[in-house]
């Protein structure tokens, strides 16, 4: 359902605007703020902090301390720009696109191993278009849980069931394989947060345990199995060396990981403030915009300000958790759920890597880090979640 197809105000409603806007089947009062604030809040808060990142670094600014802030504020307005398109779309007008939407992110990804496709730090995940990058896989994941969702609430909604049958779950598996299979070849970390949102998927599905405890010991085996046949780059092994022992090599396999800790350990209680972290403005820690920008909070706004990221994460989950546990449908449900597991999942990898407690896997803190398609892919996430929220209000009313 789509914002047109809402009730408008009769004709002759002679109601003050500030009435009608606060009735309860109004937009205003559908749309959940508290989401809305949580996400735009940890946006700008990671424009300051990939400000503070960046403006030092001149070999990769060209001289303009601004540039990284202009172009993450840049993203940010192009990602609510997304989310209010996907509101007024309506995530039940979306459903029928999801084959499309499908085929495109598919298309996009295997276009990585063309000529357009460009390595960064050892992983060829990216698109080159000018002086701008774009990586399919940020896009993949909005697509395979709308795939997942369209296929497994489908038999639910007409059938009159109560979960999918093996035969829907099969279809959404084979769905999901598909990009699963095109980022395992050079994108572990991509490759890690697609089957946590393939599992989350399932599980919101109301799809028998089998068939997650079995995708769960078909994961640990493939993991195994990859490991002996030695499929990993050497990039990938030295990260997974380097977290199992910290001491190893650090002025080389364990030097992002050590000087994460070193500028989040400084930074104690309240931070040195912002712009006035020594670790960054001394450029110690790589690739500190993108992956490792929860350092720059850790040192400069400290525990406090760290905790606070955390605690915007935390509300961003509770609201899509309601969100998923009121939905009218499955397929709303499955989606928020979704969604769900990709933040959670990938909020907790991203800090953790900087804490030293998950192995580095190069993907991005969901609102905060540096990144135009990323930031465009959540902020959808977020358009789909309002869009849940306002069918059940709209129902409820």
């Amino acid at each position: 359902m789509s914002i047109h197809s809402y009730p408008l105000p009769k004709r002759g409603d002679h109601r003050p605007v500030w009435r009608r806007l606060l009735a309860r089947d109004s937009i205003v009062r559908r749309v959940d703020w508290i989401l809305l604030a949580a996400a735009g809040a940890l946006s700008l808060l990671g424009c300051l902090l990939v400000w503070s990142a960046t403006r030092n670094r001149t070999g990769i600014t060209g001289g303009d301390p601004q540039f990284f802030l202009i172009r993450q504020g840049l993203n940010l307005l192009i990602g609510v720009a997304l989310a209010v398109g996907v509101m007024w779309l309506g995530h039940h007008r979306l459903r029928g696109a999801a084959p499309v939407l499908y085929a495109v992110s598919v298309a996009l990804m295997l276009l990585v191993f063309t000529p357009l496709g460009t390595e960064i730090n050892g992983q060829r995940a990216w698109i080159s278009i000018g002086d701008w990058t774009l990586q399919p896989g940020e896009f993949a994941k909005v697509a395979v849980i709308l795939s997942m969702a369209l296929i497994l609430a489908a038999r639910v909604d007409t059938a009159d069931r109560t979960h999918p049958d093996g035969r829907s779950v099969l279809q959404a598996l084979g769905l999901a394989a598909i990009p699963l299979a095109i980022v395992l070849v050079d994108d572990m970390g991509m490759a890690m947060v697609i089957a946590v949102i393939v599992l989350g998927v399932l599980l919101a599905s109301g799809a028998s345990l089998v068939w997650t405890a079995g995708l769960v010991v078909a994961g640990v085996a493939g993991a195994v199995l990859v490991w002996a046949l030695g499929v990993l780059d050497e990039y990938q092994i030295n990260r997974f060396a380097a977290f199992a022992n910290p001491d190893l090599d650090p002025s080389g396999v364990g030097y992002n990981t050590n000087q994460a800790r070193i500028a989040i350990g400084s930074g104690g209680l309240t931070g040195s403030g912002l712009f006035r972290g020594t670790q960054t403005t001394g450029q110690f820690v790589p690739e500190q915009q993108t992956d490792f920008i929860f350092t720059v909070a850790g040192e400069e706004l400290g525990f406090v300000g760290a905790g606070g990221i955390i605690l915007l994460i935390g509300v961003i989950l509770w609201r899509a958790l309601r969100i998923a546990r009121g939905a009218t449908d499955l397929y709303g449900t499955i989606i928020a759920a979704g969604i769900v597991a990709w933040f959670a999942f990938q909020s907790f990898e991203n800090i953790g890597m900087a804490l030293g407690i998950m192995p580095v896997a190069g993907i991005p803190l969901p609102f905060v880090s540096y990144g135009g398609t990323a930031m465009f892919a959540s902020w959808i996430a977020i358009g789909l979640l309002q869009s849940i929220r306002m069918k059940r209000s709209l129902s409820a009313a």
